[in-house]
């Protein structure tokens, strides 16, 4: 399948999942709005759940692509980490897939998935990508901490200084994460941000 007809059905998917439970999503539903037959949709996926698993796989993907983003604004690095905490609730807020993914708060309303690897019912890459272990809350923490610390850090860092850089990016993650779980007030979560790092070097 072309890529841009696996994206439609995910799209279609996504879209389907924001009026309904995912429960009451049906395939045939989901192939019509991509333009395409039910047995398309189940070639490509395998299955309800390798759906399902391709479009968490997919939400989680975009994510890292939006903290990649915030991270190589053209700022220091105290404006960067606080866009990235900006990025990581809004993200959170506006997408129940990425809060589920974030917190390991999964509705009724979500697929029901498994973090750990399937056996793949295609022999499509990407399909087989996403029967691939799913990431868990805490992986998400490490994946967007190594991020800001592999593109923050200088070349002249020191062991110390790298620990420390690691250190003030989980926070700042954490701080992120919590702010979606009870919103911040005035300031908003950049704002806290700036407060926790206003010593830390830019």
């Amino acid at each position: 399948m072309m890529p841009a007809a696996r994206e439609s059905l995910l799209d279609a998917a996504c879209a389907a999942l924001a009026r309904r439970p995912w429960a009451a999503v049906r395939m045939v539903d989901v192939a019509a709005a991509a333009g395409v037959s039910r047995q398309t949709l189940y070639n490509e996926f395998g299955s309800k759940e390798g759906l399902a698993r391709a479009l968490v796989r997919r939400e989680a993907d975009a994510y890292l692509a939006g903290v990649d983003r915030a991270l190589t604004a053209p700022a220091d690095s105290r404006e960067r980490l606080a866009a990235t905490a900006e990025w990581i609730a809004a993200a959170a807020g506006e997408n129940a897939l990425v809060r589920a993914l974030v917190t390991g708060c999964w509705s009724e309303r979500l697929p029901a998935l498994t973090l750990a690897a399937v056996p793949s019912a295609t022999a499509v890459p990407a399909q087989r990508r996403a029967d691939g272990p799913l990431p868990s809350p805490g992986d998400l923490v490490v994946l967007v901490r190594d991020r800001a610390v592999a593109v923050l850090a200088g070349p002249d860092g020191g062991t110390a200084e790298a620990a420390e850089l690691a250190r003030c990016c989980e926070l700042v993650v954490r701080l992120a994460l919590s702010c979606v779980a009870a919103p911040p007030g005035e300031g908003g979560v950049a704002g806290l941000v700036r407060g926790v790092l206003h010593r830390q070097p830019a």
